[in-house]
């Protein structure tokens, strides 16, 4: 068991979930550390009850740490990883960073949980984006191998960090009462509009974004087979990520079989009569731990076609949650 734990971007949104995530749900450890930059070493904050000192991120923090979730940038993972592996610590990381490298197992525990056994110290947790995705794809590809996913995200602003949900609601606001706002997140206006993209320029007019779906997809079922084609978009929504997912699988599935496969799997609620207004969205799907499917349907332009809409809390089950997850697979 990890005795001695630790948390790396302690006082980040992310950060600040991962603290409530091991509070909730009793996380065993005789030690936890709270680091963070030097804006925020010194300060203290307050965990089960006593107060903590934050301490600064670097390398001798590790040398009896045994575990450590990382939810900080990606230059910052860069930095601090090394010297964590270095001293024995295993380090769950939320970053980019790590996520492709061939000897950095990338796992979501409702999909492959085995794969925490694989670690040389370092353990991924993917994009938030792929995160819900593939908690949904699952119990369709353990039924039938999926051969093809068509997905189009509508990604909250809280995904861009506390700049994007400035730009949300000070744009708004400044709009309605036709002021100008200097957007900081976003390179056009998010308030009244939808972005088609998030990330740069990355391959074939895909985003880096867009790649990152495509490529964790493949790794985390160990299946470079599988087709993504993606397509990720910026909303004006503060916090929740949604998708339109269609999935094409060997052989055919019911919408009968999808909903009794959806219940049956763990992570996932489902949501499903149209003719009530009953589905997945935002606003009912905030500040929840499990992947929401609703809208599931045949596609009708595909013979082994199967459409749906999933909704997912990107601050939680997209990055705090699924970390808190494998740091349990681990103890």
């Amino acid at each position: 068991m990890a005795k001695k734990i630790a948390i790396a971007g302690a006082t980040g949104a992310v950060g600040r979930l991962v603290r409530q995530m091991l509070e909730q749900r009793n996380f065993p450890y005789e030690t936890i550390t709270f680091l963070a930059s030097q804006r925020s070493a010194g300060k203290t904050l307050e965990f089960k009850g006593e107060t903590h000192t934050i301490q600064l991120l670097e390398p001798n923090v590790f040398d009896n740490i045994d575990l450590v979730i990382g939810s900080t940038p990606d230059d910052v993972a860069e930095m601090f990883v090394p010297w964590a592996v270095e001293r024995g610590t295993i380090v769950v990381d939320e970053s980019g960073y790590h996520r492709m490298l061939d000897h950095v197992p990338l796992v979501v525990p409702e999909v492959n949980p085995d794969a925490v056994n694989d670690h040389q110290g370092i353990i991924a947790s993917p994009n938030c984006s792929t995160t819900q995705m593939v908690v949904a794809m699952k119990p369709l590809h353990d039924f039938s191998k999926i051969k093809r996913v068509v997905v189009s995200t509508y990604q909250s602003t809280s995904g861009a960090g506390v700049a994007g949900q400035a730009d949300l609601i000070e744009g708004t606001r400044n709009a309605l009462n036709e002021k100008p706002w200097d957007y900081q997140a976003f390179s056009h206006p998010i308030a009244f509009n939808v972005i088609p993209q998030i990330g740069s320029a990355k391959h074939l007019g895909y985003t880096s974004e867009e790649m990152k779906m495509v490529w964790e997809t493949q790794k985390i079922f160990g299946d470079d087979s599988i087709q993504v084609c993606p397509t990720c978009v910026r909303v004006p929504v503060s916090n929740c990520h949604s998708e339109s997912i269609l999935v094409e699988t060997e052989n055919p599935i019911s919408v009968e079989q999808a909903l009794q496969l959806f219940d049956a799997a763990p992570g996932i609620q489902v949501m499903d009569n149209l003719e009530q207004g009953v589905y997945p969205m935002p606003s009912n799907s905030d500040d929840q731990d499990d992947v929401f499917v609703g809208r599931i349907r045949k596609d009708i332009s595909c013979e082994n076609g199967l459409a749906f809409w999933c909704v997912s809390d990107n601050l939680r089950k997209g990055a705090a949650t699924n970390a808190v997850q494998i740091a349990e697979l681990l103890v």
